[in-house]
């Protein structure tokens, strides 16, 4: 079961002027967002309940402006900082306004710290957790964990005995809520598989601040990117390679929300198409090109029936697909081609993945 939105295609381009609009707004209204917290702090872990309603909706229309969907909360309390956090929620096509948001922070943050996901914040895990009128005691989660070495993933049952109690859409929020601030949101999004809602507690079953120590352990030998490779057929029925870059997330190129596709078509090949010196060596000259690139990744290359097509995920803004086209146009073995199409959900690669 999945418990993250359905990602949906976020356009960070028309999300600046409301980004700038939002930062120039925080200036002015920082004073009075301290003064509020600072009147009637809140519980530790809903110190933004207490702010006036008024500042409550202006927050949120600034936000929303950025993204309807972009969600914010603030947090800090007793010896913390006070923070603010807008997070997708889990939607990998908001990650990359996130993160834009974030970067577009003023140099002087005045003690605040600024996140574009939600962080690990062990100490929730002891507290309660309020969800419509049902109060949830997270010290009485317990998850089943199950690591999947081959899809570099730790698939999580959730179990809490209230479960028994309330809908299916409150038991989900339970479970993101504790597995958030178990290993944060960027990392469940790295690393977290399939979860399950269980009714009776798992076999071998451990609290949420063990979730951390498993993650460790089936993310230690993916410290470095390997190839996956795989053979297939192309629409003319000759042999195909498929390589893949994995693990590759998309937490760790925020502002990678532009797929580019770059075709070579290579002279010299065997039988079944596939090429041959010198056009091998020509393509891994070109490759190693192309994955020195800054503000580009090479996520996938396909190659078969003459043709080698090289998958990236650039960021826009850094002037990567214009020095692509330079490469391509200087290929020497027919006429290159540059594609790029928005893809901040990474979409397009998702069918390549294991």
């Amino acid at each position: 079961m999945g418990i993250f939105r359905r990602p949906r295609e976020a356009s960070s381009s028309a999300a600046l002027p409301a980004i700038t609009e939002f930062w120039e707004w925080w200036v002015q209204a920082r004073p009075r967002i301290e003064a509020a917290l600072s009147a009637a702090p809140g519980p530790d872990d809903h110190p933004a309940e207490e702010l006036p309603a008024d500042l409550v909706d202006e927050l949120t229309s600034r936000v929303q402006k950025i993204d309807p969907e972009v969600q914010w909360e603030i947090g800090g309390a007793d010896d913390r900082a006070p923070t603010l956090t807008l997070t997708g929620g889990g939607d990998p096509g908001l990650r990359g306004l996130a993160e834009r948001w974030l970067r577009a922070a003023p140099r002087d943050t005045a003690g605040w710290r600024f996140f574009a996901a939600r962080q690990a914040d062990h100490e929730m895990l002891a507290q309660n957790l309020v969800l419509g009128d049902h109060e949830f005691d997270l010290e009485y989660v317990k998850l089943g964990l199950r690591a999947d070495a081959a899809q570099a993933r730790v698939h999580v049952t959730a179990y809490h005995p209230d479960f028994l109690f309330v809908p299916e859409e409150q038991q989900l929020q339970v479970a993101l809520h504790v597995l958030y601030w178990a290993l944060g949101e960027d990392d469940v999004a790295r690393w977290v598989g399939e979860v399950t809602l269980a009714m009776e507690a798992p076999v071998d079953a451990l609290p949420p601040s063990m979730l951390p120590v498993v993650v460790e352990q089936i993310a230690e030998p993916f410290e470095e990117a390997a190839w996956l490779t795989g053979e297939g057929r192309t629409p003319r029925g000759h042999p195909s390679r498929l390589e893949v870059r994995f693990p590759l997330h998309r937490q760790d190129f925020p502002l990678h929300d532009l797929h580019v596709s770059v075709s070579l078509p290579y002279a010299n090949s065997n039988p079944d198409r596939l090429p041959v010196e010198p056009s091998a060596g020509a393509l891994r000259r070109f490759e190693k090109k192309i994955a020195a690139l800054e503000g580009a990744v090479l996520a996938a290359k396909e190659t078969g029936d003459g043709l080698r097509v090289y998958h990236l995920y650039a960021d826009p803004d850094s002037g990567v697909v214009a020095r692509l086209d330079q490469l391509a146009a200087s290929w020497s073995e027919g006429k290159g081609k540059v594609v790029s199409v928005a893809d901040p959900s990474w979409r397009v690669l998702a069918p390549y993945l294991p």
